[in-house]
């Protein structure tokens, strides 16, 4: 006869207050429920409750409230930076609502929606939203961090364009959050991430645009020098209506890659141009010749289909990464990074990616906002798979690839910092800005129940 702690019968308790599922250790689907994307993070919680509506969550956090226990929070499960253990999770992926109001050019949608629901519903009325290089993403926790996408010089953050909050506090009140009802709030929200609460629904501004001159163009990896210095000094010569990033890729030799890039060495040049595809082309060009190319995809797209610009992975994966951000990109920094993670680097990085950043990204929002690293002129993320005999080595490769550009750095930005203790994440925000996170941190939650991933504390 199994006899069950206190707490582990207070979860029928639990259960008894939500129209949701509770998953506790033991049961045949926790693994089902506690799955990530990242999985390279044990998560053990001690109940998993799939909420089935915005009440199931607030249900969930007063029960973890009143017995001190910390709350963690997934959605799609890309968020995943740091171990769960003895918490209590909640998913939010039956929060899957979707409505676009094509007048005011906005979407409301549930903590559980991923960014391919809301391309799908904004395209018949001409609108797109600003998600990142995949759909597959949720938009809470992207927009929540920032959200670095596709229009990003043209339009901002993603976070910049947030109307409107539901979140659960740790007081178990559900708070309608803007601008109005709690300034302070809702500025902190948006760009602190999840230390706040939990979002249950989020209302955001939509972009008039149904297509652009975009794709991937990919050179061989023994051009990565030529292709890499090319880049520093084009993207100096681009529009706002032009976001890039250039991707140094080790790929394995998965079948389902087109057979140019199987298991080879890659530059990846992403590109997304708002404007006519004469004018893409011509500010293509120089790059184009900078080296022979493998494969060029770029071409006059719908936006539906701007998840074929990075071709980023669906499958979760163990995965080890780090991020910072550059105050500039010279050609000392670029010859650091090639000696660490280029073509003659035998190193188990699979990914250095380097996004262009400046225009509308470096404006306060209109409502301002808590994002950080908009002083930023790029991002560097690397990334590696820890996963056959290389695996151990992979953390400190990443690292070399953060630390050789460590003398450019300025910051990072929230969602591409990796795993980071509370130091770290705190130094993200300049002085004043942390003392207004952390105010309004100690006012809706006090307790500190809501500190798994990247926390202020």
């Amino acid at each position: 006869m199994t006899t069950l702690s206190p707490l582990g019968a207070a979860t029928g308790d639990l259960a008894r207050q939500v129209t949701g599922t509770v998953l506790v250790p033991g049961d045949p689907a926790l693994a089902d429920g506690t799955a990530a994307f990242n999985t390279a993070w044990p998560v053990r919680p001690i109940a998993v409750v799939a909420a089935a509506d915005e009440a199931d969550v607030a249900a969930a956090v007063r029960w973890a409230a009143a017995r001190r226990l910390p709350v963690a929070v997934q959605a799609t499960g890309h968020g995943l930076v740091a171990p769960v253990e003895d918490a209590v999770l909640v998913t939010t992926s039956r929060l899957s609502h979707v409505r676009v109001d094509p007048v005011s050019r906005t979407a409301r949608v549930g903590a559980g929606v991923r960014w391919a629901q809301v391309i799908e519903a904004a395209a018949p009325h001409g609108l797109a939203p600003l998600n990142g290089s995949t759909s597959h993403v949720g938009v809470a926790g992207y927009t929540l961090g920032g959200g670095l996408g596709l229009m990003a010089r043209r339009y901002g953050f993603a976070a910049d364009h947030v109307r409107r909050l539901r979140l659960v506090t740790a007081d178990g009140a559900i708070r309608e959050v803007d601008a109005t009802t709690d300034p302070e709030l809702f500025w902190a929200v948006r760009g602190g991430k999840g230390d706040f609460g939990i979002v249950t629904e989020i209302e955001f501004g939509l972009v008039p645009v149904t297509t652009l001159y975009g794709g991937g163009v990919y050179f061989p990896g023994q051009a990565a020098a030529e292709v890499l210095h090319a880049y520093r000094q084009w993207v100096e010569t681009l529009p706002e209506d032009t976001t890039t990033s250039v991707g140094l890729l080790r790929l394995p030799p998965d079948p389902a890659l087109p057979e140019p890039l199987r298991g080879r060495f890659v530059v990846h040049l992403r590109y997304a141009h708002l404007g006519s595809a004469e004018e893409g082309a011509a500010l293509l060009a120089p790059m184009r010749s900078a080296a022979p190319r493998l494969i060029d995809s770029v071409g006059e797209m719908p936006y539906t289909a701007v998840d074929s610009i990075y071709m980023d992975p669906t499958d979760p994966m163990p995965c080890h990464d780090r991020g910072t951000a550059l105050s500039a990109l010279p050609a000392e920094a670029v010859d650091r990074l090639l000696a660490v993670a280029g073509p003659g680097a035998d190193v188990p990085v699979a990914m250095v990616d380097i996004r262009h950043m400046g225009g509308a990204l470096a404006r306060p929002a209109a409502v301002p906002n808590a994002v950080a690293g908009r002083d930023a002129a790029f991002s560097v993320y690397a990334l590696g798979v820890l996963l056959g005999p290389a695996a151990g080595a992979v953390p400190a490769a990443v690292g070399a690839v953060i630390d050789a550009v460590a003398p450019w750095s300025s910051g990072s930005l929230i969602n591409f910092l990796g795993p980071a203790d509370r130091e770290r994440v705190r130094s993200l925000w300049p002085e004043a800005d942390l003392a207004r996170l952390l105010a309004a941190k100690r006012r809706v939650d006090p307790y500190g129940i809501f500190t798994t991933g990247h926390s202020i504390g």
